[in-house]
């Protein structure tokens, strides 16, 4: 499984559709773990780009502070599970607590 994280500065970014980076995690769901992570750099903002862009990067779930009601769609179209609301700078601290369970969530930062 992949799971995507939306980065500025090596952080979470609030705003998904306005990242500097992608943090993708390679990881084993069963055993709980991170098997590998790659950092690439994020198209420029373009609507209704990303969910295919990161489906065709092997995305299974994105995890995000904010994102949109049409992006979650779209998201959705591609089989793409959305967890928005994270808490939480550090992006492997937010897929390890993911994977245990443990992810604390919030309000959507995102009201578009």
């Amino acid at each position: 499984m992949k799971i995507a994280i939306p980065v500025t500065d090596g952080k979470l970014c609030m705003h998904f559709g306005h990242c500097e980076e992608f943090a993708l995690f390679k990881v084993d769901a069963t055993n709980k773990s991170v098997l590998g992570k790659e950092v690439i750099s994020a198209p420029p903002h373009q609507p209704g780009l990303l969910p295919g862009w990161l489906a065709d990067r092997g995305a299974d779930v994105v995890i995000a502070g904010g994102m949109g009601s049409r992006a979650q769609d779209l998201f959705s179209e591609k089989k793409i599970k959305v967890v928005v609301g994270a808490c939480g700078e550090n992006p492997e601290d937010i897929v390890k607590d993911y994977l245990n369970g443990s992810l604390q969530t919030g309000n959507n930062a995102c009201d578009h």
